[in-house]
């Protein structure tokens, strides 16, 4: 990342599709931060100090030394995070409330079903010590009918709301994992198309790789 005289944000960090979305949408606007891994295998995401800054104990979040007036602030939550990273740097987030009303009806389907809804069937396919059929059957069944409704959505548009977004932001992380979720993705011929196209991005590709023992400033 380029250089910058601006102190760092904080990032909260893990690798997965949650914390993915903060790392992509810093690396789209050109922020400079800071990793600061939280190891949640290791239960660090419970520590109090951690706490202090996200209390539903779960990654990510941030601590933006320059907040509203010049005074720090944490956000934690990762669609409360996209949305505050769009109005500081007036990126990604359309100001046009018409727009902005598309992008948060996808935003918050990502936060609200695709999100949930995956890291269930992921729960059940691959993490639960037992393989449960109706579990498995169930949220295989329910990711689906969600790409479905994304494949439907991008039948005649390039981006989820418009121009490209933090609705394809919070939706990329998942998505890029249909496979871990027992899907065909031929199936989703739009679907597919708008996935390798938000891939495809540079600033995506940086955020996919940052690892959480390597601070970036």
């Amino acid at each position: 990342m380029a250089g910058s005289a601006q102190e760092p944000i904080d990032l909260y960090y893990w690798p997965t599709p949650n914390g993915w979305k903060i790392a992509i949408m810093l690396e789209e606007v050109a922020l400079p931060y800071r990793v600061r891994p939280v190891n949640i295998g290791k239960g660090e995401q419970f520590r109090p100090e951690f706490l202090a800054i996200s209390p539903n104990n779960r990654i990510p979040a941030i601590v933006d030394p320059d907040g509203p007036g010049g005074i720090p602030v944490s956000v934690f939550e990762s669609g409360a995070i996209l949305q505050y990273l769009g109005r500081k740097t007036g990126k990604l987030y359309p100001a046009d409330e018409r727009v902005r009303v598309e992008v948060e009806e996808w935003l918050f389907w990502q936060v609200g079903g695709l999100g949930p809804m995956a890291g269930q069937v992921h729960h059940f396919r691959i993490f639960a010590p037992e393989k449960i059929p109706y579990g498995i059957a169930r949220y295989t069944k329910e990711v689906a009918r969600l790409y479905r409704v994304l494949d439907r959505r991008l039948a005649d548009r390039e981006f989820l709301a418009g121009d490209y977004s933090i609705a394809d932001i919070a939706c990329v992380g998942w998505s890029k994992m249909w496979e871990w979720q027992g899907q065909d993705i031929g199936e989703f011929p739009h679907f597919r198309r708008w996935l390798e196209a938000v891939l495809a991005r540079p600033a995506v590709q940086r955020g996919l790789a940052v690892t959480a023992d390597a601070p970036k400033t």
